[in-house]
Order: structure tokens, then sequence, then C-alpha cells
């Protein structure tokens, strides 16, 4: 009789789902830190002289909303799969979501625009290198990053706006 062969082990999935919570903690605790640390940024948001194309402000916390947990699931799928290519997506990943939460107190609390943008346009170049490197671990999270990628362009053309104009 041969010898049993060798077989390839998959990742152990079940064992994942604690990292899947830690990071949503992780990244619903950056819009949190991140709401008290502006306090009324709503208020901070509708005194501002605004551009025709920017959004109301009610919208900002549906969007962010579902955008964090597309964060947290695309660094859960980067993070439970065991490749080489895994530590550079994930340290990016990491990067841009402390990027993310510098840049709410920096605009509302400091009303720091000028510094806000600064951080949001390294935010972007994070956030893209995060996508291309994700997409060599796991394509599914670079297509979850990909609203956000669009979200944070759209917010840096808006907070160079209000830079601008306040």
């Amino acid at each position: 009789m041969p010898p049993p062969r060798a077989t390839k082990r998959a990742p152990a999935r079940r064992k994942s789902w604690p990292t899947l919570l830690v990071l949503l903690v992780l990244c619903y605790g950056v819009a949190a830190v991140g709401a008290a640390a502006t306090g009324d940024a709503g208020s901070t948001y509708a005194a501002l002289d605004k551009p025709s194309w920017a959004p109301p402000g009610w919208l900002f916390g549906p969007v962010w909303t579902v955008l964090y947990g597309m964060i947290a699931v695309a660094g859960w799928l980067v993070a439970r799969n065991p490749v080489p290519a895994r530590r550079p997506a994930f340290a990016a990943w990491g990067v841009q979501l402390l990027l993310n939460a510098l840049w709410t107190p920096l605009f509302f609390a400091a009303e720091q625009y000028g510094l806000a943008l600064v951080d949001i346009c390294l935010l972007l170049a994070a956030l893209v290198a995060t996508v291309l490197l994700a997409a060599r671990v796991d394509r599914r999270a670079s297509w979850l990053l990909g609203p956000y990628l669009l979200w944070v362009g759209y917010a840096a053309a808006l907070n160079l706006a209000l830079w601008l104009t306040n």
C-alpha cells in the first residue's frame, strides 16, 4: 500500500472570525474617536461656505458607516490569507486607517483645512497602495476598498474647495 499523500491544508477560516470582530471594532472605533474629538462637526460643516457639489451634512454618517464596514472586511480578507504578500498589504491598510483617523480632528476640531488637505492626500496615496497590495492577496479586498477610494478622492476635492473658500 502506498504512503498517504500530503494534502495542502486550507487556512483555518473559523479561527479568523475573531480577527474580523477586532477589525470591525477598530474601524468603528476610529469613527467614534473622530466624532468625539470634533465636537459638533455638523454645525461646523453647516457654517462653511461650500461649493454647489458639496453633499448635505446628513449624508456623511450613513456613507462612513458602510465604508468602515467595508474597510474592516477588506482588512480581514488580507489578514486571514497566509501568503507572503499579506504583511505589506496589511501594513498599508494600517497606515491608511491611521491617516483616516487623523483627518477628522485636523479638519473639524483644529480647523486646519490646509493640514487636513495634506493628510487626505497622503491618505489617498496610502489607499492606492493598499488597493494595489491587497489585490495581490485577495482581489475581493481591493474591490471592497474601491468605493472608499472614490469617496476619499471626492472628499479630497471637497477639502481643497473648502480650504480655498474658507
